[in-house]
């Protein structure tokens, strides 16, 4: 079975021509919105292909114009949607590089003493660079920022991370 992995949100119509705005939320927007690309949108429990006619940047956002959306109703009926990837779309990364899918949940080690500091529970990208939550066994969850002074390695064959925590990045009380 084809999984399916979100790179963005369907906001608004634009135009009368069925262009949609989009907020891109993958790492690789000119590549998932190049002309003729493949997105998925779900409805109910099924996946609908939508195939990309064109796409330009504006402001912060994407305009989108999709083969299957011809007019404003069209557009109209698709917003709000979540836009999706299919993993056999999805490129080969260069080294140094994972999806989030395949380091969320892999456990997080003290690279200094070795210690088990618990799992990667979620990742936040507000900016300049990512924010990872870590989930441990018992106590408070805490996050670190996914820069090279603190995550040290990404062991994607042995899903293993180990970071270097600096002073304040974990409250221990």
């Amino acid at each position: 079975m084809t999984e399916y992995f979100e790179v963005g949100k369907i906001l608004s119509p634009h135009g009368l021509k069925g262009e949609v705005k989009v907020n891109a939320t993958t790492d690789f927007p000119e590549e998932r919105l190049a002309n003729g690309s493949r997105l998925f949108i779900k409805n109910s429990d099924q996946y609908q292909e939508l195939i990309v006619d064109g796409a330009r940047r504006h402001k912060q956002f994407y305009l989108v114009k999709f083969e299957e959306i011809d007019g404003i109703d069209q557009a109209e009926k698709v917003c709000g949607k979540e836009l999706y990837v299919a993993e056999t779309d999805q490129q080969e990364l260069p080294e140094g590089s994972y999806y989030f899918k395949d380091i969320l949940n892999c456990p997080v080690y003290d690279a200094e003493t070795g210690e088990k500091l618990g799992v990667l529970a979620n990742i936040e990208t507000p900016g300049a660079n990512d924010i990872w939550e870590i989930k441990p066994e018992h106590g408070k969850s805490f996050w670190i920022p996914n820069i090279e002074s603190v995550v040290n390695k990404v062991d994607l064959a042995n899903k293993r991370i180990e970071v270097t925590l600096l002073e304040g990045l974990r409250d221990e009380n």
